[in-house]
């Protein structure tokens, strides 16, 4: 009976109509605007574009900026990609109230000073589609990072970058930080849209509208199978010096719960260091809104570390 309900809800998840921007269980005190917001602290978030060759369109994106930015024009940051989930946008973190979880992180935990970039994704699944259309992966690793990289004032180099993100952007952090280790010092997600095989449901039946335009129709299963976050885990160096978190709840709404028990497994018998927790709870804002914070300290602790060994 679990298995047939998770299959319709996986459905409903592919369909992209399971999580609308700032759903419920918000984080606390959502933000009135975006574009040049400035916290209590002297931070500020500003958004914009990057344009994009490969894609054939500009891609929005937000950055918070934290409170030490424009206060000391000569200092450089960490930098943290967080990539939303499906159904969602480069807005999603700043309208949930990212910007206030971080501001209260800083006041009450003693996290530190790094950027957030929050790139749009659309329904891509951070991956190129299978017909070489749409090359949102290339776009990332190519254009996105040395892009944001330029116009920001970040520290560079793979100790002080992260990437983290939920459901369909913890699938695209996870999958990211294990097929280019050496982009990425930290790598973390929530609740991430892992599946070690295509279900049939998604293989068989009624068309899934946009699914087609990443995976092909049927689905191509060598192609999920090339892209598949198991694959890239496979294939990561068992010698790096890894830093990966990621949860799940342990009622997830479309099963991703026993595909973060098999990436754990995986992980573990490559001999990969890596932190996974299974919690109480289902597949939503509320959810991440009680982990968020736990991912932000794990990249904080992971910058400060390499901050302190490259110090004088």
């Amino acid at each position: 009976m679990r298995s047939t309900a998770r299959t319709v809800l996986l459905c409903v998840f592919v369909l992209g109509v399971f999580l609308a921007p700032a759903a419920r269980g918000k984080f606390p005190q959502k933000p009135s605007t975006a574009s040049q917001r400035e916290p209590a602290t002297g931070g500020r978030v500003e958004c914009g574009a990057v344009p994009s060759k490969l894609l054939g369109h500009s891609v929005r994106f937000c950055a918070v900026l934290p409170p030490s930015y424009d206060a000391h024009p000569d200092q450089r940051f960490p930098v943290l990609y967080w990539l939303h989930g499906l159904g969602q946008d480069e807005q999603s973190f700043i309208g949930a109230g990212g910007v206030a979880l971080l501001e209260d992180l800083r006041g009450q935990n003693g996290l530190g000073e790094f950027l957030v970039i929050t790139p749009d994704a659309g329904h891509s699944f951070y991956l190129n589609s299978r017909d070489g259309r749409a090359r949102y992966e290339d776009f990332f690793v190519r254009e996105l990072l040395p892009g944001m990289e330029r116009r920001f004032r970040v520290e560079g180099g793979r100790a002080t970058r992260g990437i983290s993100g939920v459901s369909m952007g913890g699938f695209g952090a996870l999958h990211f930080g294990l097929k280019y280790p050496e982009l990425f010092g930290s790598v973390s997600g929530h609740s991430a849209a892992l599946m070690e095989k295509p279900p049939e449901a998604i293989t068989s039946g009624a068309r899934l509208g946009f699914l087609e335009d990443v995976f092909g129709w049927p689905v191509d299963r060598a192609f999920w199978e090339r892209n598949s976050v198991f694959t890239a885990a496979r294939n990561a160096p068992a010698n790096e010096n890894w830093k990966i978190y990621f949860d799940c709840g342990t009622e997830d709404d479309f099963g991703f719960d026993e595909g973060a028990r098999a990436l754990d497994r995986l992980l573990t018998s490559r001999g990969i260091r890596h932190e996974f927790h299974l919690y109480p709870g289902g597949h939503g804002w509320g959810y991440f809104a009680r982990h968020l914070p736990a991912s932000l300290e794990f990249h904080w602790r992971a910058f400060r570390g390499a901050q302190k060994n490259s110090g004088p």
